[in-house]
């Protein structure tokens, strides 16, 4: 199967391409399953509001966020208080899925694509778990809330939310990931 490699090839996905195609290969699954792993976060957080009474999260607030860094605002004492920015909704909300689809890339791209023929929970979910450095980290100070929300009314309560969401968003990497592999098998 060698001669079918060209310099620098490689196996993608289980797709024996050459060089920058097998990389080319994976970014189509990679988008896919980051994508429907984030709109899975999104239906446990509806879920979550029905019966946990958990309220849904404010990705308007991250476009708004984001919107103030041009001016060279990273860091709000509260980013609820801080002048809206114009589009601030959808720059939040496409930030989130595109910040779901680059997770993904931390699956597939390591094992060269190989987690995508054959998906397992405990890799995505650990990637899920793992992305709770950004909020509690990055996000949630950025945002006046302290880290891990420390500042926040009742902090263990927001920790568990924000638990809760990645370890959905680890399970829709997986339960995203299956019907990508199915048809990854039958290109292959």
């Amino acid at each position: 199967d060698d001669h079918r490699r060209g310099p620098g090839g490689a196996q993608a996905g289980g797709l024996d391409l050459p060089g920058a195609a097998a990389m080319s290969a994976l970014w189509w699954p990679a988008v896919l399953t980051g994508a429907g792993a984030t709109l899975i976060m999104d239906a446990w957080a509806l879920l979550a509001r029905r019966l946990l009474r958990m309220p849904l999260p404010d990705y308007c607030l991250v476009g708004r966020w984001l919107a103030h860094m041009p001016e060279g605002r990273f860091r709000h004492a509260s980013i609820a208080k801080a002048a809206p920015r114009q589009a601030e909704c959808a720059i939040g909300w496409s930030f989130h899925y595109l910040v779901g689809i680059a997770y993904a890339f931390l699956l597939v791209l390591p094992s060269a694509g190989a987690w995508l023929l054959q998906p397992s929970l405990l890799p995505a979910l650990l990637v899920g778990v793992g992305t709770l450095v950004m909020p509690w980290g990055l996000m949630q100070p950025a945002f006046g809330l302290g880290v891990a929300a420390a500042r926040t009314a009742d902090p263990r309560r927001a920790r568990l939310r924000s638990l809760l969401s990645h370890v959905a968003f680890g399970v829709g990497l997986y339960l995203a990931a299956v019907p990508v592999s199915r048809v990854l098998h039958t290109l292959a």
